[in-house]
């Protein structure tokens, strides 16, 4: 027995013996697990009203059990995603998502959607930021994901003028790493005569370019899976893009992760139509507008000072109404349905500030 044991081919041959009867155990539980949820749809369909699917509050806490009971080996991120891909395989035998999301096959934006639902949904492809707004209110998608912010460029503002005018509600967030390639049919960087990318692309990788580049003329289109299209055909032109884009459209990767900033990361929101419910680590979204007159701001905000409320962010935009008023979106950490939230928005109202619920929503894992 113990020269078996020293033969290393016997040992390979223990331990895969071992993984087939644990990879038996895994596929049993999940056809439990599906099971489990098939029958959580037949209740759901027999209560009055139209039956809910997707709770994100619901998901949120199951991945936050998940983070908590983790401890190793696997990355905690790399559980994350498998449990959020067993989730989304499970929901789609209740009912199959259709999510809307700015810009083509390839987009971080695609990116941000398949980090939050998996791969279990509809993902409908749109052109443009509006297009995701109108897919939800005309009920051709359940949801939408659009960027809002990047950590070094700041603010999506179309989508915040779009937060402005429409009845959705903000039911999830997403944060996105964002890492760039360079992507060209080129040999050499001496090849290229021309860099394309979004505008923001360019400008986080500006110091990239400058250094690399510097001869190259730079082209500004709509989002960088076009860019990533036109290198398909275009081999003196390099695609600032992403790794899915790369696959996808299948044009080689010159130079990985050239953006100036390594923490470069993006802000998702995820809209729909119906508010959700307290998960127990959230987040809520305002609209807030004052009269302009001296320290309305600080009359906005003190409020939710005085009883302990976290400010997140908040960012101003014109109010489109006369010439240099705003109205002001800002985050605060917890739920409207939360006693303190409510007393501050509450007492906001009072004094005569006009106050808009955009959403309450699970904070990103």
């Amino acid at each position: 027995m113990s020269e078996r044991a020293d033969d290393p081919e016997w040992r390979l041959d223990e331990h895969r013996a071992r993984i087939d009867a644990i990879d038996e155990k895994l596929q049993e539980l999940l056809a439990e697990r599906a099971r489990a949820a098939q029958a959580i749809a037949k209740i759901k369909e027999s209560l009055d009203g139209e039956p809910v699917f997707y709770r994100p509050e619901r998901e949120r806490q199951v991945l936050a059990k998940v983070r908590a009971r983790h401890h190793g080996p696997l990355p905690e991120q790399d559980v994350l995603r498998i449990f959020r891909e067993v989730m989304g395989a499970c929901l789609a035998l209740e009912h199959t998502l259709t999510v809307a999301y700015f810009g083509p096959e390839g987009s971080f934006t695609e990116a941000a959607l398949r980090k939050h639902f998996g791969g279990a949904v509809v993902a409908m492809p749109v052109a443009t930021i509006a297009e995701v707004f109108r897919a939800i209110e005309a009920k051709t998608a359940d949801f939408g994901v659009v960027p809002v912010e990047n950590s070094a460029e700041g603010i999506v503002s179309h989508t915040h003028d779009l937060l402005m005018r429409s009845p959705l509600l903000i039911v999830g967030e997403v944060v996105l790493r964002i890492h760039h390639q360079l992507l060209s049919r080129a040999g050499a960087l001496d090849e290229i005569e021309q860099v394309a990318a979004h505008p923001q692309a360019l400008a986080q990788c500006r110091g990239w370019i400058e250094h690399h580049l510097r001869h190259c003329e730079q082209v500004a289109v709509s989002n960088n899976a076009e860019a990533a299209r036109r290198a398909v055909d275009e081999p003196k032109l390099a695609a600032i893009a992403s790794r899915e884009a790369a696959a996808h459209w299948g044009v080689p990767i010159l130079a990985s992760n050239i953006e100036d900033a390594p923490d470069n990361a993006t802000r998702f929101f995820v809209i729909g139509g119906s508010p959700v419910g307290p998960s127990g680590q959230d987040k809520t979204s305002l609209l807030l507008t004052a009269p302009h007159t001296p320290g309305s701001l600080h009359a906005l905000l003190e409020p939710f000072a005085r009883r302990g409320i976290s400010l997140l962010r908040i960012e101003s935009r014109p109010a489109r109404r006369a010439l240099w008023e705003y109205v002001f979106f800002v985050d605060v950490a917890g739920h409207e349905k939360d006693p303190a939230i409510q007393e501050a928005l509450a007492e906001l109202e009072r004094d005569g500030s006009v106050v808009r619920r955009l959403g309450s929503y699970p904070q990103a894992l």
